[in-house]
């Protein structure tokens, strides 16, 4: 019977599965990459905190030790490509504002797929700052309440400056 040979139905599943793995794995590379770029070219875990964040991450997805160690020794070599983080603005449907944020080695590239992305789904590119203004970056710290009780909570959030204070089951939540 044509169309049923089981080897076929395997092969066709395997690819697809390994074509989504080779994308994941494609972009841990990049952040590793980057994160040893932003770090002055340092390639120790231990002494880059980016780095180490983007090698958590890329084991999180089983991602094998010997590529994440290729990708950190093409980021600290003579000929890497330099990665590049940009941040792009727009406005999406109804208005909806958007910051983009985009790790790339060719920024015309990515500027027009970005563009593409919102034109194809009703959005528009923004002017630089012209969202921005709209958004607060901040850090956020959790405090167990096993170890913190509320009154030191509210001393460590007075003393940070905090935006918001949030008290849940297990811990508080510092917005700062």
């Amino acid at each position: 019977m044509a169309g049923h040979s089981k080897w076929a139905n395997i092969k066709h599943k395997k690819q697809a599965k390994d074509a989504q793995r080779s994308n994941v794995f494609a972009k841990m590379s990049r952040l590793i990459t980057t994160a040893v770029q932003e770090g002055g070219g340092i390639g120790d875990p231990e002494k880059n905190f980016k780095l180490r964040l983007a090698v958590e991450r890329a084991k999180a997805v089983n991602m094998p030790k010997d590529t994440i160690q290729r990708a950190i020794d093409k980021a600290s070599g003579s000929g890497a490509a330099i990665m590049k983080e940009l941040v792009y603005e727009g406005f999406g449907p109804g208005g909806t504002a958007f910051i983009i944020t985009a790790i790339t080695d060719n920024s015309n590239r990515t500027l027009s797929e970005v563009k593409q992305l919102l034109d194809k789904n009703g959005g528009k590119m923004a002017s630089q700052n012209a969202v921005s203004h709209l958004f607060t970056q901040c850090g956020v710290v959790e405090l167990s309440k096993e170890t913190v009780n509320e009154q030191q909570a509210f001393q460590l959030f007075d003393s940070l400056d905090g935006i918001d204070l949030e008290d849940i089951e297990t811990s508080y939540i510092i917005y700062i």
